[in-house]
């Protein structure tokens, strides 16, 4: 079937106010109504954009991480005093744990460096840790109503369309470009509706693949003749299969063994005690199930733990404590299933 796209007429760079109000007007009527959007606060909007970071919104309010991570910790204030295992919990499920420890880090810094009242200018923002370009692009419009230059992967797509771009989007030169343009075309009058409705309007209908032109508020902006073909990426680097290898041990008592780590990744997380393949050998496999981390794919091997003895870094934890621990989703669900066969 032939992508049925209106013509072109006009570029939005040459009739900025036209497309503004075209795309605006569109938001006002069909924009969805996520739990962030309803609030300027700076601190709400910093754990969304946290949150949002490699997670998909369908996954994020799904499970209702924004709303339980600001009942557990409503304000920097209480962030920034947070120990580990409060603080991980909060975030498990989310993965890329290291930005939970960065979202504390850039709580305790406002709350010390600035009496707990976030800046509203670009140079201070980026002087906070924890935040990039994009992040305090993010909080200059939806907290501050300023004007920035916010784009992530929804309005990259958009951009590499709308201008008929075809170099690879994830090459300096180009991300500078679309930054350029997105500054460009942000709305002065109301910079959070415009980038709420640019990243709406790539969630939805100038979408991954086919785009839904016919139903674009703007496609007579639009410059691309083959939008489907757009954006262009450079190849990916290919995914890595590895496996895992871990025991199952629990006692009379009804506690598990489990390891608490201690890496850069997963650092303060707690998990079955891994063994080496050659270790695991003779120890039947009970429990099998695979995920994805990076450019990695993990087939994670649960064995039976007889004639293994615990190892260092390893604890017995009473299933009371299982459930307020803080642990990686992949053992989560491993124990869960053990524990119901048990």
């Amino acid at each position: 079937m032939a992508l049925l796209k209106p013509r072109f007429k006009r570029s939005p760079l040459k009739a900025p106010d036209d497309f503004r109000n075209a795309l605006g007007d569109w938001f006002s009527g069909e924009g969805k109504d996520y739990p962030w959007r309803r609030t300027s606060d700076p601190y709400a909007v910093l754990v969304s954009e946290m949150m949002l970071q490699q997670t998909r919104v369908a996954h994020v309010l799904g499970k209702g991480y924004f709303t339980r991570f600001l009942e557990a910790f409503p304000d920097v204030k209480s962030l920034a005093a947070a120990d580990d295992s409060r603080l991980l919990k909060a975030w498990e499920g989310l993965g890329y744990y290291r930005r939970a420890r960065m979202l504390r880090a850039t709580a305790a810094a406002v709350l010390n460096d600035h009496g707990g009242i976030f800046p509203d200018d670009e140079a201070a923002l980026l002087a906070l840790p924890g935040i990039g370009p994009y992040t305090a692009a993010a909080l200059l419009s939806f907290a501050f109503g300023k004007p920035s230059a916010l784009v992530d992967g929804n309005v990259h797509r958009l951009l590499s369309r709308l201008m008929d771009d075809a170099a690879p989007i994830d090459t300096s030169a180009t991300r500078k470009r679309h930054t350029d343009w997105a500054h460009d075309l942000c709305d002065p009058e109301n910079p959070r509706r415009h980038h709420y409705a640019m990243m709406e309007l790539g969630q939805t209908i100038c979408r991954p693949g086919v785009p839904r032109c016919e139903l674009c508020p703007v496609a007579k902006f639009c410059e691309a003749t083959e939008p489907q073909n757009l954006p262009v990426k450079k190849k990916r680097a290919a995914i890595t299969e590895i496996s895992e290898h871990a025991i199952w041990l629990h006692d009379a008592e009804g506690r598990v063994l489990l390891h608490r780590e201690t890496g850069s990744r997963r650092n303060g997380l707690w998990k079955l005690p891994l063994r080496s393949q050659q270790e695991c050998a003779v120890s039947p496999l009970i429990f099998s199930d695979a995920y994805t981390i990076t450019r990695y794919k993990v087939l994670l091997n649960v064995h039976t733990g007889a004639g293994h003895q615990p190892g260092e870094g390893d604890e017995w934890i009473s299933r009371e404590e299982l459930a307020a621990i803080p642990m990686a989703a992949p053992f989560r669900r491993a124990i869960l299933r053990l524990l119901a066969d048990l």
